[in-house]
């Protein structure tokens, strides 16, 4: 490898850095002021799109592992923001759906990404988004991180977070200053940072 092409890996792989580091500042975000965290708001976002869905369409539908998925759903269904019933035909497939008070949560919530990114990104042309997304989907591949759980919002919990101090939605009690404490499968970012639902 030439001089110049080790400095331009340098500088992807510091450009990769940073948007690891905006997004987990993001994640902190969300977790601190409205007791979420990414993957679950990735979660009820999808729900929001159907009328009931399987457990098993909605692993498929995200890119989580089906553990991950269902630690999720669990966190959720203690909360009240989504109901599941077992398949009457069959068994083994579970349907998942939004109550009201999910339906709400999911109105009101912010976006998963930086107010800022998400209007810059929406002014673009069409051909400059596509441009981005394969670009960013290219990366993955040479990465190989197909097996890992596609979480874009890491869910570590602030440096200093207080208990109590969580600005929630109604009726929602975090169980700590990060939202909630998520032990589910972690997922290895680029640069060794690892994520949690």
């Amino acid at each position: 490898m030439s001089h110049s092409e080790g400095r331009v890996t340098e500088m992807v792989f510091l450009a990769l850095r940073r948007i690891i580091r905006a997004i987990d500042l993001r994640s902190h975000f969300l977790a601190t002021r409205y007791g979420l965290t990414g993957p679950q708001l990735i979660v009820l976002e999808e729900l929001s799109s159907h009328d009931g869905i399987t457990v098993g369409q909605l692993t498929r539908a995200i890119h989580l592992s089906q553990a991950t998925v269902t630690g999720i759903l669990d966190r959720l269904a203690k909360r009240g923001l989504i109901s599941r019933q077992r398949n009457l035909q069959d068994k083994r497939r579970v349907h998942v759906w939004l109550t009201d008070e999910g339906k709400r949560l999911v109105a009101d919530a912010p976006p998963l990404l930086q107010e800022e990114f998400t209007e810059q990104f929406g002014e673009l042309e069409e051909w400059e988004q596509t441009q981005i997304l394969s670009a960013l989907q290219r990366v993955v591949s040479m990465m190989d991180v197909k097996r890992i759980d596609a979480m874009p919002i890491p869910t570590t919990a602030p440096v200093g977070a207080t208990p109590g101090r969580t600005k929630a939605f109604p009726n929602q009690r975090p169980q700590n200053g990060s939202g909630e404490s998520a032990r589910d499968e972690p997922a290895e970012l680029p640069g060794g940072t690892a994520q949690e639902a």
